[in-house]
């Protein structure tokens, strides 16, 4: 199983949103701008999560995006298989053609895995990602230049 950029840069653009939207829409290019992730990547995936009524766009001066739905019904999971990531770790993409168009020894392995990820994905919600990040302590950066010692 893997998960791709597309996946973890959407979650991670949505935490962003779901952080900021009390304060009215969020544009795209803020959160480009603070998570380091391409506008038009942005802009991509959006439309996708638009397309799948996680956000909602609002045009004209002071628009951007909102959640569509709120935070605590919208999990990881829908976030992901939104953007077209698959969450499958089975060789043959679950159509059990893995080894000479056989079943591999080990797809029932796989296909539990992928079962497990789904569920777990599926019980973390927008809202527990944006309570996790209001629980962690304030980063401050400090002048990094040396501190001269004063002579007593």
């Amino acid at each position: 199983m893997r998960l791709t950029t597309k996946g973890r840069f959407a979650v991670t653009a949505m935490v962003d949103l779901a952080m900021r939207q009390t304060r009215g829409p969020v544009t795209l290019a803020a959160i480009s701008e603070r998570q380091h992730i391409s506008l038009s990547y942005l802009e991509q995936l959006f439309g996708k999560l638009r397309r799948r009524r996680l956000v909602s766009s609002v045009r004209g001066p002071g628009g951007g995006y909102r959640l569509a739905q709120p935070m605590q019904n919208v999990s990881v999971a829908e976030i992901v298989i939104a953007v077209d990531e698959p969450l499958d770790a089975t060789q043959c993409g679950g159509k059990e053609n893995c080894a000479d168009d056989k079943r591999c020894m080990t797809h029932d392995l796989w296909a539990t895995l992928n079962n497990r990820i789904h569920e777990y994905l599926s019980s973390v919600s927008l809202a527990d990602l944006v309570a996790q990040q209001a629980a962690k302590p304030v980063t401050v950066l400090h002048d990094k230049r040396p501190v001269e010692k004063v002579a007593a």
